[in-house]
């Protein structure tokens, strides 16, 4: 009897720092997210689209160009990089792919790339675009793929910035905390310890996205890197990485088929995606490929190489839309 009382307290003990602690992780999740959405609060309009509450900003006007970002980005990459030279001369709309940023994603969605790429469709059907050039970055060039083979009389052509398009054989290191399978163990860590642990690696986690350059001193603010540290972002972003493992193998089989305008901006500095990997093997399948290499440039080009960047959309815009 007096053996059960201990191993019954010791339980019981065990039990309240368990809540204890994960009443911390909840509490300061919620205060850090708090505190992104009042500096860096939704940015435009909203629309909803087969239930997703899809976030987006424009200006300008003319031929419409669309960009789509990165795994865990948002639409500032552009609004705060990109929009300022182009919208002289084209429309311009950013938006927030389901799930990150200030967009919703249904219950249910599973954030795989055609799932994706038929929303960005819907997107453009919405907003009454003509046809327009797709700009992706990283992801959201694997995105504007699935789109260009899924759904090609919606768009005129496709500019990518240091895109993704090859399946690694491993997750790599970096992005194993992310590539968390299970849904219930995704929602649990995202209200929980995910986003003080992002808080407290933003660092290093900028480090490796920007480098060999250095991000923007505003940009936490006015690049939307804040906008991360909320649990439905960080749990949409799993869900993406997650997703490519579906079917970014078999959109790699296609590629030879898609007949319109691309284009590939990629730095040589790059440590997040290799350009040897996911840009060079493409001349020899992609008829009319337009690969620009930007030397010693890192992943994020569109900070990093602005006026390169602008000045590429450009020429890609000119293709397109000749």
């Amino acid at each position: 009897m007096i053996l059960s009382d201990v191993l019954a307290s010791i339980l019981t003990v065990l039990l309240l720092v368990a809540a204890f602690v994960i009443g911390y992780f909840v509490l300061a999740t919620r205060r850090i997210a708090t505190d992104a959405e009042r500096r860096v609060p939704p940015a435009g309009s909203f629309v909803t689209i087969d239930g997703n509450r899809i976030h987006y900003v424009e200006a300008g006007q003319g031929r419409p160009i669309l960009f789509l970002h990165g795994l865990g980005g948002q639409l500032l990459h552009f609004r705060s990089t990109l929009f300022a030279d182009l919208s002289r001369d084209f429309r311009v709309i950013a938006l927030d792919r389901p799930g990150s940023g200030y967009s919703t994603r249904v219950s249910g969605a599973t954030g795989r790339l055609p799932e994706q790429a038929a929303l960005i469709d819907a997107f453009i059907a919405t907003l009454g675009l003509e046809r327009p050039l797709v700009v992706g970055h990283s992801l959201g060039g694997t995105v504007a793929l699935a789109l260009a083979l899924g759904h090609p009389a919606a768009i005129s052509g496709l500019a990518r910035l240091a895109p993704m398009t090859h399946l690694p054989e491993h997750v790599p290191p970096e992005f194993k905390a992310l590539h968390i399978v299970s849904p219930l163990r995704r929602w649990l860590l995202s209200q929980t310890v995910a986003v003080p642990m992002a808080l407290k690696y933003a660092g290093q986690t900028l480090a490796f996205t920007f480098g060999p350059q250095s991000p923007s001193r505003d940009y936490m603010a006015a690049g939307g890197g804040l906008v991360g540290l909320r649990p439905s972002h960080v749990f949409a972003t799993s869900t993406d990485l997650v997703g490519i493992d579906k079917d970014l193998g078999a959109l790699e089989t296609r590629y030879e088929t898609i007949a319109m305008p691309v284009g590939i901006l990629f730095g040589t500095a790059d440590r997040v995606l290799d350009h040897r990997v996911h840009g060079l093997p493409l001349q020899d399948r992609i008829s009319g490929l337009d690969l620009e290499l930007l030397d010693g440039i890192g992943h994020m080009v569109q900070f990093s190489a602005t006026e390169r960047a602008a000045a590429f959309v450009r020429k890609m815009a000119a293709r397109a839309f000749g």
